[in-house]
């Protein structure tokens, strides 16, 4: 696969992935907690704090939006962005330790957070290498 065709499909995954949190991201900004399903007792600082969380996520995925275009140079903001993720997937998993298993929908964002985040860090590793290698090779940026 050439380098442009490679970038197109890690671009292509990328926004994919991005579909279903998004959806999470704004229904948790705007429904709070209820949107979970279940009619909890839900308190002003739960609703707050449920609130507040889903719009630092929403943002952060709006972050990760921004690296499709040119992400073969994106790679320093999407390593920041992984790790963010990786650690709310951490998070995530040690409530599922020790409280339960969650719904299907955490775990598909548990899926996502420790293996579809960090795959994508190193298929846009590779990407980046190759769109590097390849200006090497044109002679632009040759000597820093």
């Amino acid at each position: 696969m050439s380098p442009a065709a490679e970038k197109r499909a890690l671009q292509i995954a990328v926004a994919l992935v991005l579909i279903l949190p998004f959806t999470a991201a704004i229904a948790g900004v705007v429904g709070g907690p209820t949107f979970l399903g279940r009619p909890p007792v839900v308190t002003t600082d739960l609703d707050s704090h449920f609130r507040y969380v889903s719009g630092i996520f929403l943002a952060m995925l709006l972050a990760y939006a921004s690296c499709i275009p040119g992400i073969e140079g994106k790679t320093e903001r999407l390593r920041l962005l992984g790790f963010l993720t990786v650690v709310g997937g951490l998070a995530r998993a040690w409530s599922l330790v020790s409280v339960g298993v969650p719904s299907i929908g955490h775990q598909i964002g548990l899926v996502i957070e420790l293996g579809i985040a960090p795959a994508i860090l190193l298929w846009q590793a590779r990407v980046a290498c190759r769109f590097e290698g390849k200006a090497r090779e044109a002679g632009v940026g040759a000597s820093r």
